[in-house]
């Protein structure tokens, strides 16, 4: 008898199931509200120069004070937004008056008009002109905590098992956003955020090992696919919230508090049978399956479980558990190097434009909340589309397709002027729907191309790759100053690139998974995966 089997006995789809896994996607929900917070709580508003503190013009209007005060920035019709008259320039309020006037910078600050948020980062700690590179840093220290909990926490979620780490997941993510929300600096606010980052992933990795290993092999393309719908859902869900909260205080908050409810249910998870086996904790691991065996309503079909039955069905489990594979085992022969190489590549080019895109959502002179809601929905259709080809065409076609068009639909948004915002705010969803098509892809892709025994390592570098390309994406933004065009050209290329190197992917589809480097090796020399 396997474990499936087992599991199969107490119910493999049952109540308890339900009522997990549901509750495992709750915080999932939430998880989109802190990966694109930024494009909320650090928009930049417009800005200009504040007036000169020992001087009084309470007689002129707002528009003549800002005519006295502040210089128009010829090339995009608006003031200026780091510079100022070294004083007032009385002659402009003249019908034919001119200027030639020494300028000065924002020596008393600046004057922000708020009107898609209240308040944000920006306004808060003046992160504009000379620190307007900070806004970026800020995102890049966050996606570096979630590249550091990568690490920590799926080191740990093998030693100290799923649920321990997820509750500490859980109150670290509710902890650290409140913290964040009541910053009194920018430098505690980002400190916060990497610790908040670092959160986000332990939450992701244990939820995702707790939802795979109580449910059987045949419904995990369902669940799988229903969980990473939750994380769409949680695009929109940040939008209306974000539309309703416009202090980035309380929007922060927001997004945080309901993490203190799910640290609280999570007591209830009951820990991977499969991990306490492996840890030879095998008396729980029975207790664990009679309890879901009572809530599914086989009382009877539990109590007939024994340690012995249990270990019995583990027996290959346990055998594979006690060899040791590393990281340099995806580089060791010809085959695992090719793969390791190219999906490589395609995780850290579908993060860094997928992000790229994502995080700049001001630059396409539309309201921020409809283009979040937009940029998120995309993503239903677009992973309907990519599972339909996969099944039909092939894992690797599909991967190459959703790269190469993605990257075009970026190259060719660079060609288009600003003011044709429609055709610049398609062009861009339809590039985003490409790149969730690829991430939906490319997961599946790795699983079924990395042998069991190197699968977790496997899994675990190619989302370290991501995590990178997510870490880069936000710094490439601010080439932008020097060369408008360079962060689109980047991000465009990036994909495009990737896509061509996909091509030396094995295909997989109909082909059995591998259990060992053999099995790949062997597999493609029968032509079961076929290559270039």
């Amino acid at each position: 008898m396997a474990f499936g089997d087992l599991l199969e006995q107490v119910g493999s789809t049952g109540r308890f199931q339900v009522l997990h896994v549901t509750l495992l996607c709750m915080p999932i929900l939430m998880m989109a509200s802190h990966n694109l917070l930024q494009n909320f709580v650090a928009s930049v508003p417009p800005h200009h120069c504040s007036v000169h503190r020992n001087l009084s013009l309470s007689s002129l209007s707002p528009e003549q004070v800002l005519l006295l005060t502040v210089p128009q920035d010829i090339k995009n019709s608006r003031p200026e937004r780091c510079l100022r008259y070294a004083a007032p320039q009385w002659q402009l309020l003249s019908e034919n008056g001119t200027y030639n006037a020494e300028l000065q910078g924002c020596k008393d600050g600046w004057e922000y008009s708020m009107t898609e948020m209240s308040s944000t980062i920006i306004s808060e700690w003046d992160l504009v002109c000379d620190l307007r590179s900070l806004k970026q840093m800020g995102q890049t220290i966050y996606m570096g905590g979630v590249l550091v909990g990568a690490v920590i926490f799926g080191g740990l979620s093998d030693r100290f098992g799923r649920r321990f780490l997820l509750l500490i997941s859980n109150l670290l993510m509710a902890v650290g956003g409140t913290c964040a929300a009541f910053s009194t600096s920018f430098s505690v606010f980002c400190l916060f955020r990497f610790i908040t980052g670092m959160a986000l992933s332990g939450l992701g990795l244990n939820s995702f090992s707790l939802i795979v290993e109580w449910i059987p092999t045949r419904v995990r393309t369902v669940v799988g696919t229903g969980t990473g719908y939750c994380y769409t859902m949680g695009q929109l869900i940040l939008a209306v919230v974000a539309y309703f909260i416009r202090d980035w205080r309380w929007l922060t908050l927001a997004v945080s508090v309901p993490f203190y409810i799910t640290f609280l249910y999570s007591w209830w998870f009951l820990e991977s049978a499969r991990w306490l086996v492996l840890n030879r904790k095998s008396e729980q691991a029975v207790k664990n399956l009679k309890t879901v065996a009572r809530i599914n309503g086989r009382r009877e079909e539990g109590d007939r479980i024994n340690l012995e039955m249990l270990q019995d069905s583990m027996k290959k489990e346990m055998s594979c558990s006690q060899g040791s594979y590393s990281v340099v085992d995806l580089l060791r022969t010809p085959t695992m190097r090719n793969i390791t190489i190219c999906l490589s590549a395609v995780w850290f080019s579908t993060s860094f434009a997928y992000y790229g895109l994502s995080m700049d959502l001001q630059k396409f002179g539309v309201d921020i909340y409809l283009i979040q809601v937009i940029f998120g929905a995309v993503d239903i259709p677009a992973k309907v589309v990519v599972t339909v080809s996969m099944s039909i065409f092939g894992r690797r076609p599909s991967q190459c397709a959703a790269l190469i068009l993605s990257g075009v639909t970026i190259l060719i948004n660079i060609l288009v002027p600003y003011e044709k915002q429609t055709v610049r705010t398609t062009l861009a969803v339809l590039g985003k729907g490409c790149l969730a098509a690829s991430f939906n892809c490319c997961y599946l892709y790795s699983g079924e191309l990395y042998p069991t025994i190197i699968r977790q390592n496997g899994m675990g570098w190619v989302s370290m790759m991501a995590r990178v390309g997510a870490m880069v994406a936000p710094m490439v933004l601010l080439l932008g100053e020097a060369v408008p065009w360079l962060p689109g050209f980047i991000y465009g290329v990036a994909p495009i690139l990737s896509g061509v190197v996909a091509i030396y992917l094995p295909e997989t589809l109909g082909a059995p998974l591998p259990d060992t480097i053999q099995d790949n090796n062997e597999m493609i020399c029968c032509g079961t995966l076929w290559s270039v």
